[in-house]
């Protein structure tokens, strides 16, 4: 046989070989895409850096209580009954350190956080290059654009329970530990109270789907990762804005962030559901809205990167 014949079978096993392949691949993306974009996010310095920093807020807030009743003086309490009230309590259960840092970090630190991780999504991949190679079959856009909100969604549930352990870490050891008294003056017991304080990092994860939405219907408009970070970052701190000036209270109620503090109702004996409920059924409606925007938007997208 030829040289030449042989190369030509070569080449035509190698054709028949590529269906197996074919497949072999699309089982492979079916499996491990999610695992992948999890892998690959988390690996991430900036992720590492940015989960350091919600770990740090509430060891800083520690110390500053202990520092601030070390000579037997008390802290200062916030607005009746919301988050920052926590702080009065912190000295005598350590568990409400959870509380006060979660109260802490979800104003500013945890949505600017979800901000960064989501408006990279698919900007990122845009911005490296990537994007066409993930929307390989049988990965698809509708998959794809799934598999990144649900890791954001993953990154945001991990986020909270870094604060919430830390905290919990923190205030064990500068703080006693026992029955705590809920705000409406009702005693319950430790397992009680943190049984609650697992529900309430779960409400304040849910309370983040808007902002994740929103960062990745951010993410597909623009082809630069850094653009859509800051874009997300800017609109959280706008709505923000906008949500403390007294002449819009009839629109703030539909403004994302409005009933951000109320898990701070778990809290009471009875919990009060009513600012709980329209909270995650904004965030819902937030989701449902640029999720939809995000899903129109990168469908119809041309991809050149």
């Amino acid at each position: 046989m030829s040289p030449a014949e042989m190369t030509d079978l070569k080449g035509r096993g190698e054709l028949r070989a590529q269906p197996h392949q074919t497949v072999s691949r699309r089982t492979t993306l079916r499996g491990t895409l999610f695992a992948n974009e999890l892998l690959t996010t988390f690996r991430r310095w900036r992720t590492l850096a940015l989960l350091t920093v919600l770990a740090a807020v509430p060891i800083l807030v520690g110390i500053a209580i202990k520092i601030e009743t070390s000579d037997g003086g008390g802290v200062g309490q916030g607005r009746g009954g919301e988050g920052p009230a926590f702080i009065s309590q912190v000295t005598n259960n350590g568990l409400f350190l959870v509380f006060t840092a979660l109260a802490a970090t979800l104003p500013f630190f945890l949505p600017m956080a979800i901000g960064v991780i989501a408006g990279d999504a698919i900007a990122g991949e845009a911005n490296a290059g990537t994007l066409r190679y993930l929307l390989v079959a049988p990965a698809g856009r509708t998959r794809l654009l799934l598999t990144k909100y649900a890791t954001v969604m993953t990154f945001c549930v991990v986020a909270t329970l870094v604060v919430a352990v830390s905290a919990l870490a923190v205030g064990a050891l500068l703080f006693p530990l026992g029955d705590l008294t809920t705000i409406s003056g009702t005693r319950i017991t430790f397992a009680e109270g943190l049984g609650r304080a697992f529900l309430i990092a779960l409400v304040v994860a849910a309370s983040l789907t808007g902002v994740a939405a929103l960062g990745l219907f951010v993410s597909t408009l623009t082809g630069s990762g850094i653009a859509a970070m800051a874009t997300t970052v800017g609109l959280l701190i706008t709505v923000q804005i906008l949500d403390q000036i007294p002449q819009l209270h009839a629109l703030q109620p539909y403004f994302f962030s409005h009933y951000w503090l109320s898990f701070a109702d778990l809290m009471r004996e009875p919990v009060y559901w009513d600012d709980l409920q329209k909270n995650l059924g904004l965030q819902a409606l937030y989701a449902a809205v640029f999720g939809s925007a995000a899903w129109a938007r990168f469908t119809t997208k041309d991809i050149t990167a």
